[in-house]
């Protein structure tokens, strides 16, 4: 816990509120998506795993004892099968059906005006204010820039029609927020992403099984970095149908009401 002198000592290229206490959490970091991804299914691969890309797949449905799964002009028998289709769950899966709904979150990479190498050495961070929703951001990568983005400013979509381009608006409330708390970083912007949040309820995720299929949204944009755990919990049920995961609490079952 870093009372506000501490924290201005730790970094002082913040210009945080004169009241603001911090808190510090040693073990946190960020991941490399597309290298977690790349081992993923490289391992997969090496484990007998065929792999599909652009292939939609039309539905996944119960058949006898097992399962059926239309995709791009074929169709595919399995004893068993896993969802995890993101931002589509609901479309594939009538058990979610009305639960979840699509948000469009845009993300944002920033050239600094100056103190790179202060940037370069930030945690990642999480700023939670008074003034204006909270936000939050990554130390500055010299390929990529300095990332940040809005909490909670979300805006609900159709997968299949949404828009990917962002604006001038959708950038206004983090580049207001580098201004007023970052200002070294708020330079020229040098690219931008629009990524798709899949939000249940509670914003935690939702797992479970329908006789042969296994389902798992991983809600609420903080799914990637628990896919290792979750790729164990899905394989649990996939296998034996239970997971040596405690996981009753992830249940649909709970929003029964």
């Amino acid at each position: 816990l870093l009372s506000p002198d501490a924290l201005r000592t730790r970094w002082p290229v913040f210009e945080m509120e004169a009241n603001w206490w911090a808190v510090a959490e040693p073990n946190a970091g960020y991941l490399f998506p597309e290298r977690c991804i790349e081992a993923h299914v490289a391992r997969a691969e090496r484990n007998g795993a065929t792999l599909r890309f652009e292939t939609r797949v039309i539905s996944v449905a119960r058949r006898g004892a097992g399962v059926r799964v239309d995709a791009g002009g074929e169709h595919f028998d399995a004893e068993r099968v896993v969802v995890t289709a993101g931002a589509w769950n609901d479309r594939l899966l009538p058990q979610l059906d009305g639960l979840l709904h699509v948000d469009r979150v845009p993300l944002f990479w920033f050239e600094p005006v100056a103190n790179k190498d202060e940037l370069a050495r930030l945690p990642v961070y999480i700023v939670d204010g008074e003034r204006e929703r909270g936000w939050y951001g990554f130390p500055y990568l010299e390929d990529q820039g300095l990332k940040a983005a809005s909490l909670g400013t979300g805006i609900r979509c159709d997968p299949d029609t949404v828009d990917r381009t962002t604006t001038a608006a959708d950038a206004a409330p983090v580049v207001s927020a580098l201004r007023r708390y970052l200002p070294s970083g708020a330079g020229e912007l040098r690219s931008s992403k629009v990524c798709l949040y899949t939000i249940s309820p509670d914003e935690h995720f939702v797992i479970g099984t329908d006789g042969p299929i296994v389902y798992a949204s991983a809600c609420s944009g903080h799914g990637f970095k628990f896919s290792s755990v979750m790729g164990e919990v899905l394989a649990d049920l996939a296998l034996s149908g239970r997971s040596r995961h405690d996981i009753q609490f992830l249940s649909r079952a709970r929003f029964a009401a």
